[in-house]
């Protein structure tokens, strides 16, 4: 199942959820040093309620990586993403929703979930194609994937959506849940890959 779109949009939490993380581990002065790099100051004074452009998505990560390094980067990308994914639990995910996975045997309620992800991928993919193979392990995947859009590597880079898939599978299908990205494109791969596992 794969889905693409081409608003070029992307929820706010990729910007909302990096800005806390990095204020909460390097704190106030890098968070300013890195946002204004990326040319995204405005956001600090007026955090973005409204989709953004996944360029500025783009930018934020590539300036995080040059200014931290990888391993920093990829610390606060991971945060960034376990607060997305409580976000989203707390507030887009409805309650009803969250009950009826609970109450569903692993594969079931990882196939439903599977399916909502790729019908709202647009949100945080943007214009990348996201791709689901269910089964055991479940893999996903972003071809043309903004986060590491530009970005050369010899690791995977994109911790922001491994920790996001990693809090809901766990908190709706499994809680042993552990997803690793597999595949990144900025290793040269087609698509960044992430398979998810219990």
């Amino acid at each position: 199942m794969s889905l693409a779109h081409d608003r070029g949009r992307i929820g706010p939490n990729a910007v909302i959820r990096v800005a806390e993380a990095l204020r909460q581990v390097e704190g106030q002065q890098t968070l300013n040093r890195v946002f204004v790099s990326a040319g995204l100051a405005a956001y600090l004074r007026h955090p973005p309620q409204e989709m953004v452009d996944e360029r500025e998505v783009a930018a934020l990560h590539r300036v995080l990586h040059a200014t931290l390094g990888d391993e920093r980067a990829r610390a606060i990308g991971w945060l960034a993403g376990q607060r997305t994914g409580d976000y989203l639990l707390r507030h887009r995910i409805p309650r009803s929703a969250q009950l009826v996975l609970g109450c569903l045997p692993s594969g079931a309620a990882s196939r439903l979930l599977m399916t909502a992800m790729a019908r709202h991928a647009w949100t945080f993919a943007g214009t990348g194609r996201f791709s689901v193979r269910p089964g055991r392990p479940v893999i996903l995947s972003i071809a043309g994937c903004p986060i590491c859009r530009g970005a050369v590597s010899d690791r995977p880079l994109c911790d922001f959506y491994a920790a996001t898939f990693q809090r809901l599978f766990a908190r709706l299908v499994q809680s042993r849940t552990r997803v690793t990205e597999t595949g990144c494109q900025a290793m040269g791969e087609s698509a960044c890959v992430f398979c998810v596992d219990w």
